[in-house]
């Protein structure tokens, strides 16, 4: 039996722009994770606690499509690196949810990395984080997945990263026309990297409990997305990074509120009422919060730079109804 296991991830900055190739995000790893235990067996057996049936590799199931399309790629790169197939049993554990709400921060993502992952340890394959990126991309872009792959780079990084996007539209234009290995072995034209700040800063996660669906919220706001959005937007992360990386604490703080009005601006649905709050808690203190992510519910983040803000902002979260997800420093 061998076990592994993904986190989330949570977007600081950079979000709905980074659905434009050559825009930034900034994106904090979440410790809480999905697990997975696999084991060689006579047949395929994929199990989710999701839900409250067990299925195979032989017909295509609805609810299990995500994980049998994440074997399916994975197999064929098993092929592709000379090794014979071994069926197996796959257990994955930890809905990323409280309270039978989900938590919002990456589970689709992260069962696609889990199931490679997995796989790449039964096999005793060498997986680099990047080639864990390119292999849950090319998953979800053969699925017809809407979003930036931010979310997979963070989960595959296990860190706080900026992320450069690619262009999906021409990386699915490789994958119906050319082979896995030819398409994982192309330069799509991303950036990953680790971020690393300077200055001792609380990382607040405050979850809502309102569930919010991404991909609806994206077809929502998505039309809403000019040239001056990317623009504005992408000056402020890459000023934001590197303010981060400098301990320049003014400017952390005044990136951040601009890319929270530019997305108030993009559209009233992203700041819904709770996240709002989330957001006001934060006056007078010494810090700065702002929602992540789509919007419209899920979680927002907060950077505090002092422990008395830190205690009081937590507070001011739960007169309002707002959960502390996880506290921790960058």
């Amino acid at each position: 039996m061998i076990e592994v296991k993904t986190g989330g991830k949570l977007y600081v900055a950079g979000e709905y722009a980074i659905l434009a190739p050559k825009q930034t995000a900034l994106l904090a790893f979440i410790p809480i994770y999905m697990r997975a235990s696999i084991q060689p067996t006579s047949i395929y057996q994929l199990s989710s606690d999701m839900f409250d049936y067990s299925c195979d590799m032989a017909s295509l199931d609805a609810n299990y499509a995500l994980i049998q399309e994440s074997v399916a790629v994975m197999e064929e790169y098993v092929l592709a690196c000379g090794q014979k197939l071994q069926p197996f049993s796959l257990a994955i554990t930890g809905k990323l949810e409280r309270d039978g709400l989900k938590l919002g921060i990456g589970s689709s993502g992260s069962v696609v990395v889990l199931t490679l992952k997995a796989m790449a340890a039964l096999y005793q394959l060498d997986v680099s984080a990047d080639l864990l990126f390119k292999l849950a991309a090319y998953v979800l872009l053969k699925r017809g997945d809407n979003g930036s792959m931010g979310d997979i780079a963070c989960i595959s990084y296990e860190s706080l990263i900026a992320y450069t996007a690619f262009d999906r539209e021409e990386v699915r234009r490789q994958i119906d026309s050319h082979s896995l290995q030819e398409v994982l072995a192309s330069d799509w034209g991303y950036s990953i990297r680790p971020v690393h700040s300077v200055l001792d800063i609380d990382f607040l996660v405050g979850w809502t409990r309102q569930p919010s669906i991404s991909k609806d919220m994206i077809r929502r706001v998505k039309g809403s997305i000019d040239e001056a959005f990317l623009t504005e937007t992408n000056q402020q992360v890459l000023r934001l990074i590197t303010a981060l990386e400098t301990g320049d604490k003014l400017t952390i703080k005044d990136s951040l509120e601009r890319i929270s009005a530019l997305l108030d601006q993009l559209s009233p649905a992203i700041y819904n009422d709770s996240l709002r709050r989330l957001k006001t808690a934060s006056s007078g203190l010494d810090c700065v919060a702002k929602s992540s992510g789509s919007g419209g519910g899920d979680c927002g983040i907060a950077l505090s730079f002092d422990e008395k803000s830190s205690h009081a902002l937590i507070e001011r979260w739960r007169k309002e109804g707002i959960t502390l997800l996880l506290q921790e420093r960058l």
